[in-house]
Formats: C-alpha cells, sequence, structure tokens
C-alpha cells in the first residue's frame, strides 16, 4: 500500500467534490492500491474495502482515531478515543464469493455487496427500494425445496424471513462493513451503540487537511514567492517552521 504524496491527496480531495462517497473510497484506493485493477477495487467488499480504507487512514494521518458522539438520552457529547487496530478485520479478499442460507423452505445463494452496488443506489433517498435493489442484485441463485428456481422469483414476492435471513447472512460474512461502537455516557449511564463510517470519516480529515494545506500555501507563497508544488514538497516541519518566521 503507498500513501499518496501530499499532491495526490489534494488531487483526490478536489476531483471527489460532489460525487458519492463510493466513489471517493474508491479514489483513494486507487492511488494507494495501483496493483489492484479498478475492476477489482469496484467489486470488492464493502468491508474489505474499508479494512483498506482503515490502513491507508493509518499510513496517512495516524494510527489514532477521535470520533465524537451524543447521548440518546441526555445529549450529552462525549469523546471517544480508540487506533485503527481495535477496529480492523484483515481483508480476506470477498469479491465474488458465493455465500449461502437457508430460510422457511428457501436457500438463498448471494454475494457481499460491493462498491458498484452502492454507486447503483446512490441517486434513491426511498430506504426500502435502495434495500431492494441491493437485494436484487446480490441475490445469485434461490433454491426452494432442493429445487432451483431459474428465474427466481422477484423481491417484493419472498418471504420476509428469507429477506432478513440474507441481510444477517450479509453481515456475518462481512463484519469490516458495519462497525458499530459501544457507548457509555458517563453523565446518565446510557449505553448504545453507534456505526463508524470509516469513508466519510477520512474523508472529512481529508477535507480539514485539505484547507489547513491550502492556507499554509497561500501564506507561505505570499511570504517567499514559492511556488504551491515546491511548498508542498516540504516536510510538515520544515513548513510550519517557515510559516513561523514568516509570521514574525
Amino acid at each position: 500500500m503507498i500513501a499518496p504524496s501530499p499532491q495526490e491527496l489534494l488531487s483526490i480531495w478536489e476531483q471527489g467534490h460532489g460525487w458519492p462517497s463510493s466513489f471517493k473510497a474508491l479514489r483513494l484506493l486507487a492511488a494507494a492500491l495501483p496493483e489492484i485493477s479498478h475492476q477489482d477495487l469496484e467489486r470488492m467488499s464493502i468491508g474489505d474495502r474499508d479494512a483498506f480504507l482503515l490502513m491507508l487512514r493509518e499510513k496517512t494521518f495516524g494510527s489514532k482515531l477521535v470520533c465524537l458522539s451524543e447521548c440518546p438520552e441526555c445529549n450529552e457529547r462525549m469523546e471517544l478515543a480508540f487506533s485503527v487496530r481495535d477496529i480492523l478485520v484483515d481483508p480476506g479478499n470477498k469479491t465474488a464469493e458465493a455465500l449461502s442460507v437457508s430460510a422457511s423452505s428457501f436457500t438463498i445463494q448471494f454475494r457481499p455487496l460491493c462498491s458498484q452496488d452502492l454507486i447503483a443506489i446512490s441517486g434513491i433517498s426511498d430506504p426500502n427500494s435502495a434495500r431492494r435493489i441491493l437485494l436484487e442484485r446480490c441475490i445469485m441463485n434461490v433454491f426452494q425445496s432442493d429445487a432451483a428456481i431459474p428465474d427466481h422469483p422477484s423481491i417484493d414476492e419472498m418471504p420476509e424471513d428469507v429477506l432478513r435471513a440474507v441481510v444477517e447472512g450479509m453481515e456475518q460474512a462481512d463484519p469490516q462493513a458495519d462497525i458499530q461502537l459501544s457507548l457509555t455516557c458517563s453523565s446518565c449511564g446510557c449505553e448504545w451503540q453507534a456505526g463508524f463510517d470509516i469513508v466519510s470519516f477520512f474523508w472529512s480529515e481529508i477535507d480539514n487537511w485539505a484547507h489547513r494545506i491550502l492556507r499554509d500555501v497561500h501564506a507561505l507563497a505570499r511570504a517567499y514567492g514559492w511556488s504551491e508544488s515546491a511548498i508542498l514538497e516540504m516536510s510538515p516541519l520544515r513548513r510550519q517552521i517557515y510559516l513561523e518566521m514568516a509570521s514574525e
């Protein structure tokens, strides 16, 4: 895995504006994992994708993660600090791995969710419609009473307990795709779980970093007349020292 240079990271940040989170994730991994084709990145399970993003975040900004959450009972804001390795599940290359679950008289073969699936629902606001499309894309074969159904029934025609079993099977097969943090409020003792999305978390950090470093570039370019590329090639320490001298 290759950590993008400041110039590359700024370019990725600029290209990602206004695009869905799945595109941002793929763009980051394309730069970090050049040996993997774009098609294979798109077909990589969401859990494997997020595991690689966690490792890239560690290379880029370090291993410590700090999140803010709000108690659902008393609205107390709390800070939670943990490390990448606390939530990392090593990627297992689950691209088109066939999985199966059984419920009622049905046996369903399915695959894990991938970025192509999330891109397919990026413009859909209705959660029920999005769920139906994801299930239709991921269900590969349907058997009823051990007999294959060539044209398997639509999602709307399948029993809800069967669909629920498929969703649970997806979650169990790809645990990195749905990280839940267990939290306890120090004020009222309320306990709850909060989801952690590495894509939005990492991108928010990149956005803050980009604005900060562009301000540094602006200050140094105005003070010394240096180009953006020359300033970005400096180490953070040298850049900070020049900023301090420029402000004297």
